[in-house]
């Protein structure tokens, strides 16, 4: 996902809407390097990436603080690690694991929104990372940030803002942007996919970008809904799963050419 400027409004919906049309979907795009980051406009934040192991964040903040984030990022990277080594099933788990009050905060965070989402704790953990981090470098006086670790975004800004989404093959992919507005944060953005990147999702959605306070609840959520775009049906049960789960505000999903919205969601159409 990556932030523009603001364009003209064409959608907005509190209702449950899909949009369709008849063109052939594409075929779904491999993995690609994160080439949307060059599309990132500042918006007059500092920009930095931090990157270590797997974790691999682009940082937006009030003035540059890349130490800070890389010392968040090894803190809270070398608390999954140690309780990974403790606990393997952490890492391989499809479905809910039970809450654990011997947890680090971080592995507790994911506990708790593979459990609302029903699905494992690990689908929570770019969304994690990204809050954690945001986090700190608001106490290390950031005073805006936003968190971009691989589509998953904590997002804390003081003006509205709009992010596109990234929908790999589909003709709308970096067409369709969601506008956010100032009184929405701080607010996780986040996005899974089944045809784009290398999380694991056992649907055909090449975009499910999900909105929650929480943002390893929405990431988690996200995969919950990207696992529920199956071939042949439409895309009301795959958004009627992000209704059920408290705490979801908005939900977008683009499969090829369809689309489909519900909740707290205000679309706007970007620049061609």
């Amino acid at each position: 996902m990556i932030a523009y400027p603001t364009p003209t409004t064409f959608y907005h919906t509190s209702h449950p809407v899909t949009v369709k049309r008849k063109k052939k979907r594409p075929d779904p795009c491999s993995y690609q390097q994160r080439t949307y980051r060059n599309l990132v406009e500042p918006g007059g934040l500092v920009g930095f990436e931090v990157r270590l192991k797997e974790t691999d964040l682009q940082i937006l903040a009030g003035k540059d603080l890349r130490v800070a984030a890389f010392e968040a990022v090894f803190k809270y990277r070398s608390q999954l690690e140690n309780y990974i080594a403790r606990h393997p099933e952490f890492v391989a788990a499809l479905t809910p694991l039970p809450a654990d009050l011997t947890a680090p905060p971080i592995v507790k965070t994911m506990l708790a929104a593979g459990l609302a989402a029903e699905v494992g704790p690990m689908a929570a953990v770019a969304g994690a990372v990204a809050e954690y981090v945001g986090k700190v470098l608001l106490a290390e006086g950031a005073g805006e940030v936003v968190v971009e670790n691989g589509g998953d975004i904590y997002f804390c800004r003081r003006q509205a803002s709009v992010v596109g989404i990234f929908a790999g093959a589909s003709p709308l992919s970096n067409r369709v942007g969601l506008k956010i507005a100032a009184g929405l944060m701080p607010l996780g953005i986040c996005t899974s996919s089944g045809t784009v990147g290398h999380s694991l999702s056992l649907g055909e959605a090449d975009s499910v970008t999900v909105l929650a306070r929480d943002t390893a609840l929405a990431d988690a959520v996200a995969t919950l809904v990207g696992n529920a775009v199956q071939p042949g049906q439409s895309l009301e049960p795959a958004l009627a799963r992000a209704r059920a789960v408290t705490g979801i505000l908005g939900v977008v999903i683009i499969r090829g050419e369809e689309l489909g919205a519900w909740g707290e969601v205000e679309l706007v159409e970007l620049g061609k």
